[in-house]
């Protein structure tokens, strides 16, 4: 009778782990001290709405859009529905809320910090990015207090199921998105991990990456990559041709930046900056030789390196409202470039060049110096990782005296794929070990702490996208 039953409650079990395509599954995780199914009391929250639900070994994950307001200041200029996912592990497990600063993957994924303390991510849509876009769009309501307040409400709304320990995290103009967050929320998240994220504190004063190009790798390799820029501004008629007919071949247009010579002069501008942000010093030998390269042969590599495409109208339009930011709040880099005397005719466009002409724009200098004030003197539970070789680090974060459990830590080499994992050896294991206790699963012990997962290459590789130079 014991054997009959247990082979009945083992039928039942796996008849449970069978999916409806008629092949078995792996178990879904647990949903500690409720009995209700986590989907139903996600949905339960006012406002929230299924999207879609996408299957995952070990996790559930769900596609979502929240009702938000599109002024968190006055309730009646309306609502929009902002896309969000969760990728949920267990409600007993602490909990991650990651932004790219960008437009939301709906693709399974976990930031490296969901990786270390294994726990649930939520992943948020910035406001203005499509479709998570207002209609119609008030551009005046695309600023970081907003997109901060964006997430307070988010939190709230889901800290009544993920009642355990929350980190804020992103990486570039995501970890500058979980940094603000902390600025005007800082009672909300129980620690903050940001990667590789700019600090423009003065518009008008980017010596920091001028003694960035000047100092990164070695002379040889700054000199292969200048030599190559300044080329394609020698050969500028001959390679705007092809530009050209690559152009009209792809039906692109340049009424926003304002002619097709800006853009081609834009994107070459881009060239060694695009290296240095996307490559390492060992890809420096693939660069061709100016003096001997082809036509082509250039054309081609600052293509691999910058991209043609990206100051076109449909290059830019899908971050418009990054552009919109560091035109009116984050601030953009522009570099002397001495190599280049003689030969540019705009040099580097400030970020109001990629904004459409009808959105009005006005600068708010204060923003930033607010935001790195805090930082510095009241910062509590920050983690800032920058890469070695990435120039998007020339002006990084500061935690001061009056920050506390606060640190900067800078990974040798990296680009702007920095993260924990390539800090030295004694860095990575205290990060880490702040990482864990932040969220509540400390290490048993902090001298050798590592991540409570094993690397998941479907999961948690992070996916360098060929971006623009002035957008992080």
């Amino acid at each position: 009778m014991r054997k009959a039953l247990r082979w009945l409650l083992s039928l039942m079990v796996l008849i449970g782990t069978v999916s409806a395509a008629g092949t078995a599954t792996a178990a879904g995780p647990a949903d500690s001290g409720t009995t209700t199914d986590i989907k139903d009391r996600i949905l339960a929250i006012p406002g929230m709405a299924l999207v879609e639900e996408k299957p995952y070994p070990g996790y559930r994950y769900f596609v979502l859009t929240y009702t938000q307001p599109v002024d968190h200041r006055d309730r009646s200029k309306g609502t929009f529905q902002q896309r969000l996912t969760l990728l949920h592990k267990d409600t007993a497990r602490p909990t991650v809320f990651h932004t790219s600063g960008y437009a939301v993957s709906t693709r399974p994924g976990r930031a490296e910090p969901t990786r270390i303390v294994d726990g649930n991510q939520v992943s948020m849509e910035y406001r203005f990015f499509t479709p998570s876009r207002p209609q119609p769009a008030d551009w005046s309501k695309l600023d970081i207090w907003q997109a901060a307040s964006d997430q307070h409400r988010i939190f709230t709304a889901l800290k009544k199921i993920y009642d355990r320990k929350w980190l804020a995290t992103g990486a570039s103009k995501g970890g500058m998105t979980a940094t603000y967050y902390e600025r005007f929320y800082p009672r909300d998240m129980d620690g903050v991990v940001a990667y590789v994220a700019p600090n423009d504190v003065v518009e008008h004063e980017d010596a920091a990456y001028d003694r960035f190009f000047a100092t990164v790798s070695t002379q040889e390799c700054r000199d292969r990559l200048n030599a190559l820029q300044r080329e394609a501004l020698v050969r500028r008629a001959p390679l705007q041709e092809k530009f050209r007919a690559r152009a009209e071949a792809e039906g692109a247009t340049f009424d926003t930046v304002g002619s097709l010579d800006k853009a081609y002069e834009a994107v070459v501008l881009d060239f060694v900056w695009g290296f240095w942000q996307y490559h390492t010093e060992a890809d420096c030998a693939s660069v061709p030789e100016a003096a001997t390269a082809t036509d082509q042969a250039v054309f081609d590599t600052i293509d691999t390196y910058s991209g043609w495409s990206f100051y076109s109208d449909q290059g830019l339009e899908p971050y418009t409202p990054y552009y919109y930011q560091a035109a009116t709040e984050l601030g953009s880099p522009s570099m002397r470039m001495t190599h280049l005397k003689g030969l540019t005719r705009y040099g580097y466009q400030p970020a109001r060049n990629f904004v459409p002409r009808d959105i009005p724009v006005r600068f708010k200098p204060w923003v930033m110096r607010d935001v790195d004030t805090w930082v510095r003197t009241q910062g509590r539970g920050m983690l800032f990782v920058y890469g070695g070789n990435d120039p998007w680090g020339a002006e990084k974060f500061r935690v001061d005296k009056g920050a506390r459990d606060s640190y900067v830590m800078t990974a040798p080499g990296a680009n702007h794929g920095a993260n924990v994992a390539g800090l030295t050896e004694a860095e990575r294991t205290k990060a880490t070990a702040r990482i864990l206790a932040w969220a509540g699963v400390a290490a048993a012990d902090p001298q050798t702490a590592a991540p409570l997962t094993t690397y998941d290459p479907r999961l948690d590789k992070r996916e360098l996208r060929r971006e623009m130079t002035l957008r992080p």
